[in-house]
């Protein structure tokens, strides 16, 4: 833990300190999933503490629940007389090819689409099985990215480390942190209750570690909207993450659309998003014309697997990047198991997502400091870095069982029916995590502040 949290501070260049870490045991897996839960937490509530420091001198205290931030990162949602919709496509999943295992990522439809083009149709994973069996991993895997699509070969953590892209990544800072020149003053509208009270946040980011920044910045009182494109979903994990925020659309290939976005960004203070490193340069909207639209701007930004090397554009997700880097094959010769074996939860999106947020709140310190505004970029690949090398946890014990004690009183009437949420598991003395708004569907509000 005291690893992971060091590191972790070093890269917002924080001050090294030990938040209260209550509760034992672990998420079982080969490597220390419930210390990068909590230290991913920790960092957050460091942030807002050098915030609040700042602005008001206290220093407030910082404690962790370990056991409710694995919870956490598996899910908060708790329904009340109706259930969540599948997590996954029906034939998503790992597949034994001529040489090895590969994942297919088919949750969204044109992602679907781009594996059949390239295997042939399959309405259930049996024939899929036996398509994907003709194959060699490396090769299919190419074949499905070139159509559009999203796979992952298996790999060890040795083989990806000698990898062009593992080689890449691996040699990138943790966060890689910016300050602007130009100043553009902010004054401090929050409170120690809600530091981030006035704070407007525009979320681009879609599954799954982007809108888990966003949440944690709405329930620490920022006005968050969220954009997606028209006809967008995500039908298993909207419940989860939309609380606390208002969701529109806009289409950035349509002018008027595109004067609607740009004046929200001219207001934003947060800018977060999760395209591919080049997918905001094709829209018009690189780097630097960010910072002319908006000065003094908070731009903070990830992708699946880093900022260098020849798959910085690729199209990723948690569980593939798992595949690629190693940490799956790692679960899988721990337990034992003749079948690739994930983290137990998407950790990897889950902690890079309060890395976000952490770094969010740094670079707004700094904007209420000196004036000028920052940017950063994070990676899902380089937080499996962080992960992998930290090793397995020290904490073999199980986790104590939910029970009802460890979930709100208070019912969050969701747009598909009442919910209850576990109680967040970052207390920062003095402060209130508390989100409004429950949790709602994409599209519901108008773009505007």
């Amino acid at each position: 833990m005291t690893d992971l949290l060091t590191s972790i501070q070093a890269a917002l260049e924080l001050p090294a300190s030990r938040p209260d870490f209550t509760e034992s045991g672990a998420l079982p897996s080969a490597f220390a999933v419930t210390d990068l839960a909590s230290a991913s937490l920790a960092a957050v509530g460091a942030s807002v503490a050098e915030l609040l420091r700042q602005q008001t001198g206290q220093d407030p205290g910082i404690s962790v629940d370990r056991r409710l931030a694995s919870f956490w990162f598996a899910s908060s949602l708790r329904p009340i007389g109706w259930n969540l919709p599948a997590p996954w496509d029906p034939i998503a999943g790992d597949y034994a090819t001529a040489d090895g295992w590969i994942r297919l990522h088919t949750n969204a439809p044109h992602h679907r689409a781009a594996a059949e083009r390239t295997l042939g149709a399959a309405s259930d994973r049996a024939t899929m099985a036996g398509l994907v069996a003709r194959w060699n991993k490396g090769e299919l895997e190419q074949a499905i990215v070139d159509s559009g699509g999203c796979a992952a070969e298996m790999r060890t953590w040795d083989e990806w480390k000698s990898h062009p892209q593992g080689l890449a990544v691996n040699a990138e800072a943790l966060i890689q942190r910016y300050t602007d020149d130009i100043q553009r003053p902010r004054a401090w509208t929050g409170s120690a209750k809600q530091p981030l009270a006035g704070i407007k946040v525009l979320d681009l980011t879609r599954i799954l570690a982007g809108p888990v920044a966003s949440r944690m910045l709405a329930g620490l009182g920022a006005d968050v909207l969220r954009i997606d494109p028209p006809h967008w979903e995500e039908p298993s994990l909207v419940p989860e993450v939309t609380r606390g925020k208002r969701c529109a659309r806009l289409d950035l290939q349509d002018s008027a659309d595109r004067r609607v976005f740009e004046q929200l960004l001219a207001e934003a203070d947060i800018l977060l998003h999760g395209y591919r490193a080049d997918a905001l340069e094709g829209l018009g909207y690189a780097a630097p014309h960010r910072r002319q639209l908006a000065p003094g701007l908070v731009d903070v930004c990830l992708n699946a697997y880093g900022w260098s090397g020849p798959w910085r554009n690729r199209r990723g997700f948690d569980s593939l990047v798992q595949m690629s880097c190693g940490i799956a094959q790692a679960g899988m010769q721990w337990k034992q198991a003749d079948v690739p074996t994930p983290l137990p939860v998407q950790a990897l999106d889950h902690a890079t997502g309060y890395l976000m947020a952490a770094t969010a709140i740094r670079a707004l310190t700094e904007r209420l400091h000196s004036g000028r505004g920052g940017s950063a970029r994070l990676s899902l690949a380089r937080t499996a870095k962080l992960l992998v090398e930290h090793g397995a946890g020290n904490d073999t014990q199980p986790l104590r069982r939910e029970t009802s004690t460890d979930r709100s009183t208070w019912i969050e009437y969701t747009a598909w029916g009442p919910a209850h949420r576990l109680i967040p598991p970052l207390n920062i003395e003095g402060t209130s995590l508390h989100w409004p708004l429950p949790a709602g569907r994409l599209g519901t509000h108008p773009a505007k502040w």
